[in-house]
């Protein structure tokens, strides 16, 4: 019997995330900050499924809450780390106390929530699976922040995966393009038909489809993949 953390697990990567894997056997803890509605039409949906969910609320931009999420977890096998705020503007505009948001959500939550529970998966030989972004591969204008933890947050992949190895503990990471989720509302109809065009297959990734490069991740099918970087973006600037 396997269990995973999913944080993030009330967004649209997150949520995809729990359905696969709980398709698969996986028992879960659902992180979730302020969604409580879109958590509990999942839990309902697992229970279906025949598997185990806990829900776990804290907010992940205050590194302090992440010993919250430690503490409601006994038994783990794998990590699903899916949390994150996007952010879009010049950069000499971006202010002191967003910054610090980001790179709590994206690097010092993770950061401290993984070495938190390194151990439990050391026994399990256990694997995590970081959602990255595209552009923390190839950087964005005007995402220059956004861009910068995502880039934090492959580095860390690459460090960690090798300093585990040993281990059992593989770490790995996604990196989605353009996906149709509601990250994606705060842009135009115009504008999404514009990335479409943009992306080589014609169309932006569905959650599904992020949710099963983590899931392959996850498995044993990855055994001998740690340190990685899957790029989930239909040809986008590859």
């Amino acid at each position: 019997m396997k269990f995973a953390l999913i944080t993030g697990a009330s967004g649209g990567i997150g949520r995809s995330t729990a359905l696969t894997l709980a398709k698969k056997g996986w028992n879960l803890y659902l992180h979730y900050h302020s969604d409580k509605s879109s958590i509990d039409g999942l839990m309902l949906e697992l229970k279906e499924l025949g598997v185990d969910a806990i829900p776990i609320q804290a907010d992940l931009t205050r590194p302090e809450q992440v010993r919250k999420v430690v503490d409601s977890i006994f038994q783990i096998d794998g990590i699903v780390y899916s949390s994150g705020i996007s952010g879009w503007g010049l950069f000499q505009d971006q202010k002191e106390q967003e910054m610090d948001r980001m790179i709590n959500i994206h690097v010092k939550s993770p950061m401290l929530l993984i070495q938190a529970l390194l151990p439990k998966l050391m026994n399990r030989c256990g694997a995590i699976v970081i959602v990255s972004s595209i552009w923390g591969q190839i950087g964005g204008a005007c995402e220059v922040v956004y861009s910068t933890v995502k880039g934090a947050q492959l580095s860390f992949v690459k460090s960690l995966a090798k300093e585990m190895a040993l281990n059992g503990v593989r770490i790995n990471a996604v990196a989605p393009g353009a996906v149709a989720t509601n990250m994606m509302n705060s842009f135009s109809n115009e504008e999404i038909q514009q990335i479409k065009g943009e992306i080589p297959m014609g169309r932006l990734a569905s959650s599904e489809e992020v949710a099963s490069s983590v899931y392959f991740l996850l498995s044993e099918d990855a055994a001998y993949v740690t340190g990685q970087t899957l790029a989930v973006n239909g040809g986008w600037h590859t």
